[in-house]
């Protein structure tokens, strides 16, 4: 059985891991004033929305997920021809309506797929199973990386659905702002009301920031720390404990809203890369996809990885 893999946009996973594996892109629009951007992981694309500097107007911006004509055309022109099952992973539901797109589209795929697969002359059946990772940006990354792990080996689609269910289900999502005031604007735009004004601004002022975590779905503050910098080392320290007391999947990404070499240059980054060589586990950089910069921010930075459930101390 020739099996694939679809991803939203908004899943933050490196070049050449998604050029590696084939996976297939369900691009989110963003559009800021009269400006629109396709956000479908292109290096090109996303190197153009740092480049325009947009700064505090980003935090007003649309966005648009992969509509469901959309998604339906992706699979009935190309996947349906090139899979006998696909696995479509999305951010978490209750963060974007992508999820429901996909299952949506589901019904007229999985309708009319026969006909296309017969004028191709390809025989047999076609299926596609939507998973929801239960995260956001690099936190979506170790469902996504069990997936290839899964589908090169021969194990049933039952099978596979209940092992990337039991890892959405146990992976976290970690995000550092670096911007207070562009993330209060950006959740407020929203209608979430999590981050008042009050806050953001002593925050800004104090450098004071929240430490976020996405964990099954639900999106809230675990910490709070003075200083980026800091931050990101109590981050890196942080992961590379998890690391060392044991992953369900032997990896860790790291999504920067920004160029990946500052990545290297944050206190803490070094340990963490030193003790994923020491227990072979992967260390993923990823640049955060223009959703994620529009939400989080730019010069912000997420980490995910799926571990047995535990208390975060920070």
């Amino acid at each position: 059985m020739r099996m694939g893999l679809a991803i939203d946009a908004s899943c933050d996973l490196s070049q050449a891991f998604l050029e590696k594996h084939k996976v297939a892109i369900m691009p989110v629009t963003v559009k800021i004033d009269s400006e629109t951007f396709l956000d479908d992981r292109r290096p090109e694309e996303l190197q153009r929305y740092v480049d325009r500097r947009l700064g505090s107007r980003s935090h007003s911006a649309e966005t648009e997920p992969c509509p469901v004509e959309e998604v339906q055309k992706l699979f009935l022109d190309k996947l349906v021809l090139d899979y006998d099952c696909v696995f479509c992973l999305t951010i978490t539901a209750t963060r974007s309506p992508i999820n429901e797109h996909v299952n949506r589209a589901s019904f007229a795929i999985l309708k009319n797929y026969r006909q296309v697969r017969e004028q191709a002359h390809i025989p047999g059946p076609f299926m596609m199973r939507v998973v929801d990772t239960r995260n956001v940006f690099a936190g979506t990354a170790p469902t996504i990386y069990e997936a290839t792990r899964l589908l090169a080996t021969d194990a049933q689609p039952a099978a596979i659905r209940e092992r990337l269910t039991h890892i959405a289900n146990n992976s976290y999502g970690y995000m550092l702002p670096r911007d207070l005031i562009h993330l209060r604007n950006r959740v407020k735009k929203r209608g979430d009301r999590s981050v008042s004004l009050f806050s953001a601004m002593v925050g800004t002022a104090l450098d004071i920031k929240p430490l976020l975590r996405c964990y099954r779905g639900e999106t809230g503050p675990v910490g709070k720390v003075r200083g980026f910098d800091h931050g990101a080392e109590m981050l890196f320290n942080y992961a590379a404990q998890r690391v060392r007391a044991g992953l369900l999947v032997p990896m860790v990404c790291v999504s920067y809203g920004g160029d990946l070499a500052v990545l290297s240059n944050l206190p803490g980054y070094a340990g963490l890369r030193a003790a994923c060589e020491e227990c072979d586990v992967e260390l993923m950089e990823a640049p955060m996809s223009i959703t994620g910069m529009v939400n989080v921010g730019e010069g912000s930075l997420t980490l995910g990885f799926a571990a047995e459930e535990h208390v975060a101390e920070f």
